[in-house]
């Protein structure tokens, strides 16, 4: 694999299927950044899909509106073991720099909470429009990273919908009054739940413990939502990179 990432000029994400001994199309956006990039004709790509495959191979046209990539080679990388981030509705920029990090530390589902005090929050990053800037955000940082697995975008949800449709495995919910993340056994698959500006309310807080969540604490002072996530990341995945992480789910 490594051999083969040498060989490749930069890595692209193709929106659709990528098969060995076929012509991968590019978006528009794809095909603009190759222009960028100052790829030609004929130099050698790395394209993602997002969902695991990587297919190697040359580009055959490259125009404004799209380019082609003839693939000859292609792989297939497993997954990382599976992390799923809640991530407060909050500032929008916040949560656009939170999307690139988290697809760089391979998390598996991005699941926007409105918090009660997520309502006080202006501008927020909701809705339709704001998740497409996501996902735009979530692929650079994918090309940038070198990984193959986009993470599943869910819609805005209240603390109710998102309890009945969280995840089965261990749950955290980050939280200056919980156990210190040194104490606490890392395993996956596993939920992560960030609380908003200001804080997680009483009540809140009693529904996710009551649902299995366990209150971890990272820090002695109290972290932005977007510096919380990263450190509880990056602790998780440095305790999991041992592991043979083949499953997904």
């Amino acid at each position: 694999m490594e051999q083969r990432d040498r060989a490749a000029v930069a890595t692209f994400f193709a929106a659709e299927p990528i098969v060995s001994g076929r012509v991968t199309t590019l978006s528009e956006d794809e095909a603009h950044h190759a222009r960028v990039r100052r790829i030609a004709i004929g130099d050698r790509l790395r394209l993602v899909d997002g969902a695991g495959s990587v297919g190697y191979g040359n580009v055959v046209r490259l125009g404004k509106a799209q380019a082609q990539v003839e693939i000859d080679l292609l792989d297939r990388l497993q997954p990382l073991a599976v992390v799923h981030l809640i991530v407060p509705i909050g500032d929008r920029d916040r949560m656009l720099w939170l999307a690139e990090k988290a697809t760089e530390l391979g998390v598996f589902s991005w699941r926007p909470l409105l918090w009660r005090r997520s309502r006080s929050v202006s501008p927020r990053g909701e809705g339709v429009a704001f998740q497409a800037k996501v996902r735009s955000r979530m692929v650079a940082a994918l090309t940038q990273a070198g990984g193959a697995w986009l993470p599943v975008i869910y819609p805005d949800a209240t603390l109710e919908r998102t309890i009945v449709s969280c995840a089965a495995g261990a749950r955290w919910l980050l939280d200056p009054r919980g156990t210190p993340v040194s104490r606490v056994s890392i395993t996956a698959p596993l939920t992560i739940a960030v609380g908003p500006e200001g804080g997680v309310e009483d009540s809140e807080r009693a529904d996710l413990l009551a649902n299995g969540f366990a209150a971890v604490r990272l820090a002695p002072n109290t972290l932005r939502f977007e510096t919380a996530a990263v450190a509880a990341l990056s602790i998780v995945r440095g305790a999991l990179s041992s592991d043979s992480e083949v499953s997904r789910g």
